[in-house]
């Protein structure tokens, strides 16, 4: 097993981001200092994580070294932007190599909202072709390793992010989750991973002109500290009047939780290492007087994958056949891999089931609330089985097999992109193998504070018992 790390004797340390932001503050590290440290950080671990997509160093080195303040409660702290947003002077290459991506002319929504806390981007982070993979396995830009074990995948399609935060690199990087990528590969590299209630943050156009708008934009954190940190400052730059505010969340809360727990999804139990896992996170829940059910399966309907698979499918044909219009005369199709073509295929083959495939799901969270409205929270896995091998989801293997195991991985994370409810990753467990494994709790909506609250208490009982990353 080989483990990669960029933690050292540096300004960063092995400080989260808010440590990095009070050093700042006290005047013991510099902007500077912590800026150099990082991109030093990405220069030793990049050539064998790959998780780097486009590095903006000369900016991040001329907003560091800057005589003023910029503000905000993050101001120099070093971060990374997932390579499917916006980035004022930076390419936007979606994972693929299929067209030639030209910088950007602003920042987009979720960038000028995240960028406003006064984070200091490095550049972007790889991810998998245009996100429908949870492996970045790219067969021309590469795959994107594990710090824990880098013959395993890093989790998609937030993986460079992943990857990088893990080894210490940042203390906080962008993700975004349309059907678990920040929960992926939170779980995937031992991170905390919060995606938020639907509107919880501001998007780019292209995530809002969804049908569903199932992709929500957040942050992998080693903290949760950090986590409740950039969703207390990020809506200070912006709010859904919609929803409640989650406010400044510092600690463990006083109310006892009723939770639901089970470790079967629509379509399969979870493996012997992380049912077991989940059980344990139950038992000490327990412990902490939480009141805990035994669930045998969610409550969800038989057709809850087919027409997520479809939907998904849906994404994939619009961006093949509009690619020409919306990436320029540069697209070339034959550059994509056997997953988005796969999709392409599969969503122009079944257009007609497509109308009562979103009925269906549209209306889903509506009739699923009721039937776990006894409940404060949902306990499930993150993912089915721990980080599988490179290679097990290959992107140029044939479209059934690679379909085949990324449903069976990820089958207990979609469900909460298409309800909008939030949901966690925590890093609760350590397979036989070393690899981290998550576990997921799921709130109603617009009760991130409630997650926050738990995953906090959770921190406390040194639940988080991640062994230390070597190399």
């Amino acid at each position: 097993m080989t483990q990669i790390s960029a933690f050292g004797d540096d300004a960063l340390g092995d400080l989260d981001a808010v440590g990095v932001a009070a050093a700042i503050t006290a005047g013991s590290v510099s902007r500077h200092e912590v800026v150099e440290a990082a991109i030093a950080r990405v220069e030793k671990v990049n050539p064998v994580l790959n998780g780097l997509a486009y590095a903006a160093f000369d900016r991040a080195r001329a907003r560091g070294s800057a005589a003023f303040p910029f503000g905000g409660a993050f101001d120099g702290v070093p971060t990374f932007v997932k390579d499917n947003v916006a980035v004022a002077g930076m390419p936007t290459r979606e994972g693929t190599d299929a067209w030639v991506p030209r910088p950007a002319v602003s920042d987009g929504d979720f960038a000028r909202a995240y960028l406003a806390t006064g984070l200091v981007p490095l550049g972007k982070t790889q991810l998998s072709e245009f996100g429908f993979s949870a492996s970045a396995e790219h067969p021309r830009l590469g795959p994107v390793r594990n710090p824990w074990n880098t013959d395993h995948t890093a989790g998609a399609s937030s993986s460079g992010s992943g990857a990088f935060v893990a080894a210490g690199v940042v203390p906080i990087a962008h993700a975004n989750d349309g059907g678990g990528s920040i929960r992926i590969p939170a779980s995937c590299n031992g991170l905390v991973g919060l995606k938020p209630t639907r509107g919880r943050l501001p998007q780019d156009e292209t995530m809002r002109e969804m049908p569903i708008r199932i992709v929500a934009d957040g942050v992998v954190t080693r903290s949760v500290r950090d986590t409740a940190a950039l969703y207390r400052e990020m809506e200070k730059a912006w709010r859904n009047p919609r929803l409640a505010p989650i406010g400044d969340v510092t600690g463990p809360g006083r109310t006892r939780l009723r939770v639901a727990v089970f470790t079967t999804s629509v379509i399969r139990e979870a493996g012997a290492e992380v049912r077991d896992r989940t059980l344990a996170t139950a038992e000490l829940l327990e412990r902490m007087g939480h009141h805990v059910d035994h669930l045998d399966r969610p409550p969800v309907p038989q057709s809850f994958i087919d027409d997520f698979l479809l939907y998904w499918s849906l994404l994939s044909f619009a961006l093949v056949r509009g690619g020409r219009k919306r990436f320029g005369p540069t697209f070339d199709r034959s550059r994509l891999d056997n997953l988005t073509l796969g999709l392409d295929r599969h969503a122009s083959r079944n257009l007609h089931r497509l109308p009562l495939a979103i009925a269906r799901l549209s209306t889903l969270g509506r009739r699923m609330r009721p039937k776990v409205a006894d409940y404060d929270v949902l306990l499930t896995p993150t993912l089915a089985e721990p980080p599988p091998r490179i290679g097990h989801l290959d992107p140029t293997a044939d479209y059934a097999q690679i379909i085949d195991r990324l449903v069976d991985w990820v089958a207990f994370t979609p469900l909460q992109n298409v309800t909008g409810d939030p949901a966690i990753s925590l890093p609760l467990g350590v397979s036989t193998a070393g690899l981290p494994i998550g576990m997921m709790f799921t709130a109603r909506w617009g009760e991130e504070a409630t997650l926050l609250e738990l995953a906090y208490e959770l921190e406390a009982a040194d639940a988080f018992r991640l062994p230390q990353l070597t190399g």
